[in-house]
């Protein structure tokens, strides 16, 4: 894998980049959650090897700089994701992202714009990202102590 500069991987393991990682292109800044797969051929293509022995689908996966992948998400082979974008836990990403763009589901499609997500992330925020992990309990426990209270038998229904 070629890897830009301050990249960040949380729970990588060798599988994270398949057998081919030669072929795997990483943007400055780019953060990787656990789970994340890149997949740089389609295995289904072995089922044509007897017709077609020579047969190999294969391609290169680019990501641009500043972008995110979410746990669990699926690179497959010859994607390209542009820059500033943001692809959520467990998307299937088959196609080219645009750049400055979230893209989730399976397979991923544009939700949002990075400007959009950024304003609801921000709205959603505690506040609490520069804080030592013990501080970061205070608060949440203070924070949600009556969510984390209430008996789960009194919840009717979720909103989103």
């Amino acid at each position: 894998v070629r890897l830009g500069v301050e990249c960040r991987f949380v729970g990588v393991t060798a599988a994270t980049f398949g057998t081919e990682p030669y072929l795997i292109r990483l943007g400055d800044r780019v953060a990787i959650a656990d789970g994340v797969r890149f997949i740089t051929h389609d295995g289904a293509a072995h089922r044509l090897r007897r017709k077609h022995p020579d047969i190999d689908v294969v391609g290169p996966i680019r990501v641009g700089h500043d972008a995110v992948i979410g746990m669990n998400a699926i690179i497959m082979p010859g994607v390209t994701i542009g820059a500033d974008v943001v692809i959520a836990a467990g998307s299937v990403v088959m196609r080219d992202v645009p750049a400055r763009s979230l893209v989730a589901g399976a397979p991923a499609r544009v939700v949002t714009d990075v400007e959009q997500w950024e304003r609801r992330m921000l709205a959603r925020s505690v506040g609490t990202g520069a804080m030592s992990p013990q501080r970061k309990r205070e608060v949440f426990l203070d924070r949600f102590a009556a969510e984390l209270a209430a008996d789960p038998s009194d919840i009717i229904s979720v909103a989103n």
